[in-house]
């Protein structure tokens, strides 16, 4: 039943130009808290910035793990994705994790429809239609597959429908549309798999919350959208 849903939204937001990123012209500015075991400890920001027919999405990440006052795990990235004519034309990052350097740079490839990725761990091509895993577009549910923005690794996923939710965030309350993404390679090390819980708002799409365990509880909640 979840999947005969499922294929019914997808069908609705793609009518409605799914495929295309016109849903967040009203948006400008998207930030999040970031929490570990309900903890805040960073902060993921969006800005949008337009020109003409050119949509530039710009990044930037920045969290630390302290403990008695001494840094455990710090982490900072950067990125920007560029949209022409409200499609993917070009994605690049810079991520600094726990002093480990790593980048990604993915190019559309129009006439063989393709990506060109470079990234710290894949290089190579990815289907046309898969997707940069930034979670603020929520046409990742339809895609098969998802590139880290962190290393260019290409991520085959499967797609579960959870149902409607209403929740509440910093006294506000959302009524949303929740997803999970899964590895769909059940062989990868555990590590290495996907398993995420995100939120969309059902009327604006917008990203309202992403949940997932690894070495605890960690959760993005929408903070400011403008």
């Amino acid at each position: 039943m979840k999947k005969i849903i499922l294929s019914i939204i997808i069908f609705i937001l793609s009518s409605n130009g799914w495929a295309h990123v016109e849903h967040y012209s009203k948006f400008n500015y998207l930030e999040y808290e970031l929490f570990r075991n309900n903890q805040s400890i960073g902060y993921h920001k969006y800005d949008f910035e337009r020109s003409n027919e050119i949509l530039k999405i710009k990044s930037e990440v920045n969290f630390k793990i302290t403990k008695l006052g001494v840094d455990l795990y710090k982490y900072f990235a950067i990125s920007e994705e560029i949209y022409k004519n409200n499609e993917f034309f070009k994605f690049s990052s810079k991520t600094n994790q726990n002093k480990k350097e790593k980048y990604v740079n993915i190019k559309l490839d129009k006439q063989n429809k393709s990506l060109n990725i470079d990234g710290s761990s894949y290089k190579g091509n990815a289907s046309i239609d898969t997707i940069v895993g930034t979670w603020w577009n929520h046409e990742i549910v339809k895609a098969k597959a998802q590139i880290s923005a962190i290393s260019g690794r290409v991520i085959q996923q499967k797609v579960t429908f959870i149902g409607k939710e209403q929740i509440i965030i910093n006294g506000k309350t959302f009524n949303t549309l929740r997803f999970n993404f899964k590895s769909a390679d059940e062989s990868l090390p555990k590590n290495k798999k996907l398993n995420t819980d995100v939120w969309y708002d059902e009327k604006t799409y917008l990203w309202v919350k992403a949940a997932f365990d690894k070495t605890g509880h960690w959760e993005y909640r929408i903070k400011t959208y403008k």
